[in-house]
């Protein structure tokens, strides 16, 4: 069984290789966890399904995702739950599937994680800090009930690619930015709220759309919106706002392991800046971050 919650490349790339091995042995999952992109879950499941020839059961799992994060802020807690709810859902439709189809007994999980995530979440030869846990990887529970099986593991995102080439996958699901696996749940600050889901996924398509747009896409390792926890005073024709603000972000990078932060037109900006003013509800500020990796990390969370 594959998993999936935004089956990103990597994912993508590990269950191709995996079918490759196996036939038609594997069963991929893919997850609504209520934090993906606009749309992403439909639109995923049809590229899956008709453009890679893969078997996907689709699971839409979104309330029990947001009910398991309501009230919490803390963004450890957040990858932890998330981490811990999508081995949830996987073991129960493994038991569904087990008991009304021929599949035996269902005893790996097979999942997309790269280099970056284990360094990033785990101590792996000596004393290395954990930056920050990575769903599918120090989120995942101590009693997992699956072996693991990640044939990614050791490769950064470009040998990946590399990999996804030689397997004949579309150049533009390849060049398709990273998202992280615990969706927009670390691009919202603080609480995760449906109303504030949708301002991000607004903003976050309207981002995204601008960059294809301009003929930006492919010059920017990874893109997003970012929501924060805070409002601000401003001024919409003749009245007082006071709305959250966004913060844009986009790197370039080759392995993920270092970034800098994309030197986007100042044209583009503007324009992007007051599509999102003018188009989403209770956003009244727009902010780019020119952070670089180190010391700042890609994701806010």
């Amino acid at each position: 069984m594959s998993a999936g919650g935004v089956l990103a490349s990597t994912d993508k790339v590990a269950a191709v290789l995996v079918r490759r091995a196996i036939g038609d042995r594997l069963t991929n999952i893919f997850v609504n966890t209520g934090l993906l992109r606009k749309n992403e879950f439909e639109h995923t499941l049809e590229m899956l399904r008709d453009r890679l020839g893969l078997r996907v059961i689709g699971v839409d799992a979104s309330e029990r995702f947001l009910a398991k994060l309501k009230g919490v802020a803390d963004p450890e807690r957040k990858r932890k739950i998330i981490g811990a709810e999508f081995i949830s859902v996987f073991a129960d439709k493994a038991m569904e599937l087990q008991k009304n189809e021929a599949h035996g007994q269902i005893a790996y999980l097979v999942q997309g994680t790269l280099y970056p995530d284990v360094i990033e979440s785990v101590s792996v030869k000596g004393p290395s800090a954990t930056i920050k846990t990575h769903h599918n990887v120090g989120g995942l529970p101590k009693n997992l009930r699956f072996k693991l099986v990640e044939p990614l593991g050791l490769l950064f995102k470009d040998e990946v690619r590399a990999v996804g080439e030689r397997l004949g996958l579309p150049r533009e699901q390849l060049r398709r930015h990273p998202f992280p696996g615990p969706g927009l749940a670390v691009r919202l600050l603080g609480e995760v709220t449906e109303e504030r889901l949708a301002i991000l996924r607004h903003a976050d398509r309207i981002f995204i759309d601008a960059l294809k747009e301009y003929d930006l896409y492919d010059r920017v390792w990874q893109a997003g919106a970012v929501l924060l926890p805070v409002r601000s005073v401003g001024v919409m024709g003749d009245a007082r706002t006071y709305a959250f603000p966004i913060v844009l972000r986009a790197v370039t990078s080759t392995d993920g392991m270092t970034a800098d932060w994309a030197d986007l037109p100042a044209e583009f900006l503007r324009d992007v800046s007051s599509r999102i003013i003018n188009q989403v509800p209770h956003v009244n500020r727009v902010a780019y971050d020119i952070s670089s990796k180190p010391p700042s990390t890609i994701e806010w969370e």
